[in-house]
């Protein structure tokens, strides 16, 4: 059930993030299935390719004090456009689409935490 939710949260997420920021959407005529694929792939890259990224990127994101996460973070929205129905205009859009969804998603995590969907057990 957690997964599942999880799924939603991300999906909105997104969807969210291509309401707000115009840099970052879905192509004409996406429907709800395009965008729980965009973050089924999120999810897949977020897990195997991220953490990668960060690997081979660690003297740099060193000597920025962890400020080149959010160029590895551009990185993934943007692996994520090239593999689904979602459009990013460019690689600065990618990066401040990350951090706006970055933002997005902490604030939803939170309201599914505060109203206890997330499945945790206090």
């Amino acid at each position: 059930m957690g997964f599942l939710v999880r799924l939603l949260v991300s999906a909105l997420a997104l969807y969210l993030l291509t309401r707000v920021y115009s840099g970052v959407s879905f192509v004409p005529g996406a429907d709800a299935v395009s965008i729980l694929i965009a973050a089924v792939v999120m999810g897949v890259v977020n897990a195997l390719v991220r953490p990668v990224l960060l690997l081979l990127s660690l003297p740099v994101n060193v000597l920025t004090l962890g400020l080149f996460t959010l160029v590895v973070n551009g990185i993934v929205l943007w692996l994520v456009a090239a593999a689904t129905a979602l459009n990013v205009s460019g690689f600065g859009a990618a990066v401040v689409g990350a951090l706006i969804l970055g933002v997005i998603s902490w604030v939803l995590d939170g309201v599914v935490g505060a109203l206890g969907l997330d499945g945790r057990r206090e």
